[in-house]
């Protein structure tokens, strides 16, 4: 049994208890650094009111307080299911440097969890999108932009 597995291993029995103890969906995360666990996260959307709270997001955000930085490079991510649009780009963001997976996106669309639809809306112009995206006040919102440009304390991530 190599260590890869008993990673996976610990996403997937997150996920099934979390559905065994009522609190929301299938799908658990585990960060790994230099051999070690850093964090460990189930889905928490229903009990949290949050759309947001997939596993993978709150074990990034575990993580970052665990090692105390905004960028994971160093790490790596098991989940047990092929992560969201919004999980992989927050696992980008992360800078995490491998993803491990168990389920895939077709096997959770076949329980309902399908994010084919946002797959469609990202390839399509802003104009034909299902959700009305409206640019206001640009000209205004450009001095914040050249703020930062400028800032010399800022730190790039």
């Amino acid at each position: 049994m190599s260590k890869h597995e008993d990673f996976m291993r610990m996403a997937i029995e997150l996920a099934e208890n979390n559905v065994v103890s009522g609190n929301g969906g299938p799908f658990g995360s585990v960060i790994v650094k230099d051999g070690m666990v850093v964090a460990r996260s189930s889905n928490k959307v229903v009990p949290n009111n949050d759309p947001t709270a997939h596993a993978e997001v709150l074990v990034i955000r575990l993580a970052c307080q665990e090692l105390g930085t905004y960028i994971l490079s160093g790490c790596e991510i098991y989940t047990s299911c092929e992560p969201c649009p919004m999980c992989l780009a927050a696992i980008y963001w992360a800078r995490i440097d491998k993803i491990y997976y168990a389920n895939t996106k077709a096997d959770a669309a076949a329980i309902g969890f399908d994010d084919a639809f946002i797959y469609e809306e990202l390839d399509k112009a802003l104009n034909k999108r299902k959700l009305p995206i409206v640019q206001l006040m640009r000209d205004e919102a450009l001095n914040a932009f050249k703020l930062w440009s400028e800032f010399e304390g800022r730190k790039e991530y």
